[in-house]
């Protein structure tokens, strides 16, 4: 392969409904995108980062830095031997995962695309059908919460996550046990807690959750072995993986039972099917996780999720609860029976209008 342009815009997406977490509430989806062409192809590619640092340090200004002034120029106009290559390539940049993710997955798609294959048979996965759930963001009161957790229960949603926060924790969890008592349920924390609260965690016991993600700090490992010795609910790490070797770390101490993943979190495509293999021989339960990314970011994860080492339902969700308007065509759509379809067309599989982007582009640089 040799790339011979890379276009990076800036965008905006409205959000149908705001969605709070520990970290606050946002209303409207801030993001980059990222196309790399070759030959008449081209290949996209959406990264997960934000406006500001408030899941991990890296933001939208900081990925556009790393990719116009080092990533991109160690791969346009360079020989590479594909995407498999680009681990190697991106090696001394340290850190900056969603920035090298976001160029890594451009290239996997665009690969695919002239091979005439979709993306899930270049990274190994079965295809078929993967299994969904849904995260609802904090309500405005409890029973707002229990109408939305009815309304995706309707929908066939395999699983349901709930965000929490302190002092918005264990009642929710109570109030929703009282209405579905068999809900294969879970909760989110993001970082949002401390051993100091060990006590409210020992009394989720009680309420039979799949799990508790990411309690306590983003960068931590240590705090949340002893969390997972002293509870019987199973802690689920986020934030604390960036490689298949924190993987690894997390697993020698007993820092969780579950694992997250999310691609541009582990820097690509090619760490994240090594993070997966270690699940899988380790038997370790693993799901994708899901940044309210548009039609191209949420169809790379439902080919991801078609590998068999994913064996809970993930955070990928049907457009349409997020979006008046996706980028693709036709929407990514949730089954009645909680199931979504893993494309067969090349690449991820769905149309991206280019009109739609263009509408909501905030602004565009091209590399040649």
């Amino acid at each position: 392969m040799k790339i011979e342009r890379v276009e990076v815009r800036g965008l905006t997406l409205p959000l149908k409904h705001p969605f709070e977490t520990s970290f606050g509430e946002t209303s409207q989806k801030e993001f980059l995108l990222v196309a790399v062409s070759e030959g008449g192809e081209t290949g996209w590619a959406e990264c997960v980062t934000e406006r500001d640092p408030d899941y991990l340090p890296e933001t939208n200004k900081t990925v556009l830095h790393i990719l116009k002034d080092i990533l991109i120029p160690s791969v346009l106009h360079q020989e590479i031997a594909g995407p498999e290559d680009l681990r190697g390539r991106f090696a001394r940049v340290r850190g900056h995962q969603m920035a090298k993710a976001a160029l890594e997955m451009a290239i996997w798609e665009l690969r695919a695309r002239q091979e005439g294959l979709p993306l899930y048979k270049l990274l190994g996965g079965r295809g078929g059908r993967i299994r969904s759930g849904v995260s609802i963001g904090l309500q405005k009161d409890t029973g707002a919460l229990l109408r939305a957790v009815e309304t995706e229960v309707g929908a066939g949603y395999q699983r349901i996550k709930i965000k929490i926060k302190p002092g918005r924790d264990r009642d929710l969890v109570q109030a929703i046990r009282g209405h579905f008592p068999a809900l294969p349920l879970m909760v989110d924390a993001n970082s949002a807690y401390s051993l100091s609260d060990l006590g409210l965690f020992q009394s989720l016991d009680a309420y039979d959750l799949m799990m508790v993600e990411q309690p306590l700090a983003w960068d931590d490992m240590v705090d949340h072995a002893t969390l997972q010795r002293s509870i019987k609910t199973p802690v689920c790490l986020d934030e604390s993986i960036h490689s298949a070797a924190d993987v690894r770390r997390a697993y020698s101490i007993g820092a969780c039972r579950i694992v997250n993943l999310k691609v541009g979190r582990v820097g690509g495509l090619a760490e994240a099917r090594d993070l997966e293999k270690f699940c899988r021989e380790k038997e370790i339960p693993l799901w994708c996780g899901g940044m309210l990314e548009s039609g191209i970011g949420r169809l790379a994860n439902v080919h991801l999720q078609s590998l068999p080492g994913f064996t809970l339902p993930g955070d990928t969700s049907a457009s349409a609860r997020y979006f008046h308007e996706d980028l693709i065509d036709p929407p990514v759509t949730v089954a009645p029976d909680g199931t979504i379809a893993v494309p067969e067309a090349p690449g991820i599989g769905h149309s991206v209008i280019l009109s739609r982007i263009e509408r909501a582009t905030l602004f565009r640089e091209t590399y040649r």
